[in-house]
């Protein structure tokens, strides 16, 4: 097991109701004016733009609305909110959303203070070295976004998707009420289940060192998401099924599964973001058809581990049977497996890779993911 610091400073308010004292949790630490980020309009019709309002309104904090963030958020989008908060002076940044909402409140943030272009924090031109502070509700379970330092945003005119992380962007406290979550669709669920896997996967597969005790706690991972979401198909009100999704969610990506890992990367990732960037796919659906073209490629790379993943996930023998038996419950819940069920054509692939191919410079893996790897690994996807 390497040596590691662990530090996650998030404060996670989990639980029912936890949503009506966002106020108190703003109040504590001094907000007197935050900036409201948000999705769709449904956040208001549904009721919960009241709650949070009344709630902040009975501390005496002023509230500033910005809304219509997308999934798969646009740098553009960004910008307008980096010149609103600035207009009017906000403090904090509170998300009420999924991850692409938050994404958008941790990079709005970060903006604040930064004199250029916020895009040159995703291009390494600049640093972050202070954000306003930022607090989350979230409505969807995915991303992990609501306790780790990282958001990921899409830059519609160069077709990039790329990713900043600093310390600054720990949201304060972030609330997770299983309730909230009731209403996501369908589609939404299963993608999002892809994706928790996918962040479990990471590390678990390319780590050069992962600890037996880091594994299972990955396993315990995986093994909960695939239960829980088939519980959650069968009964969508189902509120422990729902509990213990969005904490295996949260514990997939706020470092706790990598401690003590070594060498690892986050091919998957860099491979998606590229789907995304070029034709606004959600993101879990795009992880769920690149993921077992990729371990089909890797998995002679680690075979110990991929029948380990085979054995303890879904019981079966070999590193083959354990990928397919993935595959299988992808199809079996219904987020795709194949580019084609995305709409992505084999005309498409070198544009696809060339982007690709960027992104695995960018995460520092293109020694590896070269050209014909990313080429083999898109076509086997078809």
């Amino acid at each position: 097991m390497e040596n590691f610091t662990f530090f996650n400073p998030t404060q996670i308010e989990f639980g029912a109701g936890k949503e009506q004292l966002i106020g108190q949790h703003l109040a504590e630490r001094g907000i007197k004016r935050v900036m409201l980020c948000y999705g769709s309009e449904r956040f208001k019709r549904e009721g919960l733009f009241d709650t949070v309002s009344n709630s902040l309104t009975e501390k005496g904090i002023e509230l500033v609305e910005f809304g219509g963030i997308v999934s798969n958020p646009l740098i553009s989008k960004v910008r307008d909110g980096i010149a609103s908060a600035r207009a009017n002076k906000v403090e904090a940044i509170l998300a009420v959303g999924g991850g692409s909402v938050l994404d958008s409140a941790k990079t709005i943030a970060a903006g604040v203070s930064y004199e250029g272009d916020v895009w040159d924090l995703f291009t390494g031109k600049a640093g972050i070295t202070s954000a306003l502070p930022i607090f989350s509700i979230m409505t969807l379970a995915a991303t992990g976004s609501e306790m780790n330092l990282f958001a990921v945003v899409t830059n519609e005119d160069s077709k990039e998707k790329l990713f900043i992380g600093a310390p600054a962007l720990y949201p304060k406290v972030s609330i997770v009420n299983p309730e909230l979550m009731r209403g996501v669709p369908r589609d939404y669920l299963v993608y999002s289940a892809a994706d928790v896997i996918a962040h479990s996967i990471e590390a678990y597969f390319t780590a050069t060192v992962h600890p037996k005790l880091q594994s299972r706690l990955v396993e315990s991972v995986i093994n909960t998401v695939i239960e829980t979401t088939e519980t959650l198909l069968d009964d969508p009100s189902d509120y422990n099924a729902r509990a213990q999704f969005a904490w295996a969610a949260t514990l997939a990506l706020n470092g706790l599964t990598i401690a003590g890992c070594a060498g690892f990367s986050y091919p998957n990732h860099a491979i998606e973001h590229s789907l995304s960037a070029l034709f606004n796919v959600p993101h879990g659906a795009g992880l769920s058809v690149i993921m077992p073209a990729w371990m089909k490629w890797y998995q002679s790379r680690n075979p110990a581990q991929f029948k380990r993943f085979a054995d303890s996930v879904f019981g079966v023998a070999t590193p083959e049977q354990g990928i397919s038996a993935l595959e299988t419950w992808f199809n079996k819940i219904g987020t795709p497996t194949r580019l084609s069920q995305l709409g992505i054509k084999e005309a498409d692939l070198p544009a696809i890779v060339e982007n690709a191919y960027i992104n695995a410079r960018t995460f520092g893996i293109a020694d590896t993911y070269n050209l014909d790897v990313l080429s083999t690994i898109l076509g086997s996807a078809l």
